[in-house]
């Protein structure tokens, strides 16, 4: 799914601005994707060019303009179209699993420290969710909360119980070096 469909969606919610959208990225969606400004505001000028949103303008004092965009009917019945279609295959991205690939190659503490940080990182990840969560009022923002914790922790359990793979093909990486 790109930028410009998922910006159609965070305005079914209602009316948004482009900070309010960029934050909506963050929150909501910020566990499975993201985007910058970079991104969003070119898909909500097109997106106003094709009709599929309109945009107003709201005067401030002592600040510039702000643009606020609104889902129109095209926009909707778009929105929903995609909706229907079969969703790309799941992408995984990780720089850390990519820097892994490469563990024959570093150090062994390297690895390890990487691994360690990864761990840390989702258990902060899932203190963050599990606060969250309990907050939650829409179950669409639960069922997704729950499950950002469920992969997270099942990461953790995976890295702990398997990480001497990896790390071993480190170690073997240091002996031949010495």
């Amino acid at each position: 799914m790109d930028v410009r469909t998922l910006c159609l969606g965070i305005l079914t919610f209602g009316d948004a601005t482009g900070y309010e959208i960029k934050k909506a990225f963050q929150d909501r969606l910020g566990m499975f994707y993201d985007a910058s400004y970079g991104s969003i505001y070119p898909a909500l000028n097109k997106l106003t060019t094709d009709g599929l949103v309109s945009c107003r303008t709201k005067s401030q004092s002592k600040r510039p303009d702000k643009k606020i965009y609104s889902i129109t009917l095209d926009g909707q019945l778009t929105f929903l179209k995609e909706m229907e279609g079969t969703p790309a295959p799941e992408k995984f991205k990780s720089e850390t699993l990519a820097t892994l690939m490469f563990a024959h190659l570093l150090p062994a503490s390297h690895i390890a420290k990487v691994i360690d940080d990864l761990i840390e990182s989702y258990q902060s990840n899932i203190e963050i969710l599990s606060g969250e969560c309990d907050m939650k009022q829409a179950l669409t923002d639960r069922f997704l909360c729950g499950y950002g914790i469920a992969v997270k922790s099942a990461a953790i359990k995976y890295m702990q119980e398997n990480r001497h793979l990896i790390e071993a093909e480190a170690l073997l990486a240091d002996h031949a070096a010495e």
